[in-house]
């Protein structure tokens, strides 16, 4: 088991050997490849460390972190056009009830005004029907008083009459009065 952990530990160090004498040959060539990774991460050369500086093991660190924080930034702005989208369609959707509210105000206010219209109608037409009873009361007032006054008319004319029958029956009593006089006398 000793024997396998002291080849493990070894061989990193193989690995650096070789990439070391092999980067010499292929310097340029490894150079456009690895500006070619940084421009797809959307890195400049100035923000990753010279090869001649760091190893391989701190630029694969780096390589991996740099995904990662893409990967991150991809979801954090898929998240905030979900974010967008979602508020987007509150807006609209705000947007659409302010509108029915508006128009719930408006039709509220046009009912609102029809109310006091048939209310006022009807205070009218109450008092008309008020107008038309009190009419009708004034005309049977008024039929009621002629009859009266008809009457009392037709009452004086009777007892104008009956004064007249009267002074005739006491003038009739005077003469039969004179005649049985007479007639006695006689």
């Amino acid at each position: 088991m000793s024997s396998l952990l002291s080849q493990k530990k070894d061989q990193p160090c193989l690995k650096k050997e070789f990439y070391d004498s092999s980067s010499t040959s292929s310097t340029a060539n490894t150079r456009s490849q690895r500006h070619e990774r940084l421009s797809r991460l959307g890195l400049t050369r100035t923000e990753v460390p010279n090869d001649s500086s760091t190893n391989h093991a701190e630029s694969y660190f780096l390589q991996r972190q740099r995904r990662l924080s893409a990967r991150k930034k991809a979801e954090e702005e898929s998240m905030n056009s979900e974010y967008k989208k979602m508020y987007e369609k509150a807006v609209v959707t705000n947007e659409r009830l302010k509108s029915r509210l508006e128009t719930s105000k408006q039709d509220l206010a046009v009912i609102q005004e029809q109310l006091q219209t048939a209310q006022k109608q009807r205070a009218c037409d109450s008092s008309s029907k008020m107008l038309e009873a009190e009419k009708k009361e004034s005309w049977s007032l008024k039929k009621r008083i002629a009859d009266m006054e008809e009457q009392l008319k037709v009452k004086a004319e009777l007892k104008m009459e009956n004064q007249k029958l009267k002074d005739e029956n006491g003038a009739l009593i005077r003469v039969i009065t004179k005649l049985s006089k007479k007639k006695k006398n006689k």
